[in-house]
């Protein structure tokens, strides 16, 4: 029973990078149509913002859009992934706090279900790095090569 189990551990050890890729494309493509919108509505994101008593509303729109639209690219590439994973959990955190607290837990009312995931998966993307199918992963391994 024990050399069954510690089979199929080495097994499951050869997917271990599939859910990081797996967590990035699923961000990627959740921060998509949000970066999308807001790139395509600035000043109404700036305004919306300032509704909500956000400071510096204008900045606070293109940080947001700009940090969502370069995490868009950066993790699909899998590319100074622990680096955005930082900036994009920020943005997760004001908007738990600013759109979706008030609302409660649950999705299907706004709440901070989805946020708080992606927070989630950010979070294991900054300790766990982007896996072995990344860009990151290539440029690591090219560069311990030159350095012998």
């Amino acid at each position: 029973m024990i050399s069954l189990y510690q089979k199929m551990i080495e097994k499951l050890n050869m997917l271990a990078d599939l859910p990081l890729l797996l967590f990035r494309l699923v961000l990627a493509y959740g921060f998509y149509s949000p970066a999308m919108m807001k790139l395509g509505n600035i000043s109404g994101i700036a305004d919306w913002f300032e509704g909500m008593g956000m400071p510096f509303p204008t900045l606070n729109a293109y940080l947001a859009t700009y940090t969502e639209v370069a995490g868009f690219v950066l993790l699909i590439l899998g590319f100074g992934t622990r680096i955005i994973a930082v900036p994009l959990m920020i943005v997760m955190l004001v908007a738990i706090q600013t759109v979706h607290w008030s609302n409660g837990f649950e999705a299907g009312n706004n709440g901070f279900e989805i946020p708080l995931y992606y927070l989630l998966m950010l979070f294991g993307l900054l300790v766990y790095g982007p896996g072995k199918i990344s860009v990151d992963h290539f440029v690591k391994k090219y560069v311990m090569a030159k350095m012998g």
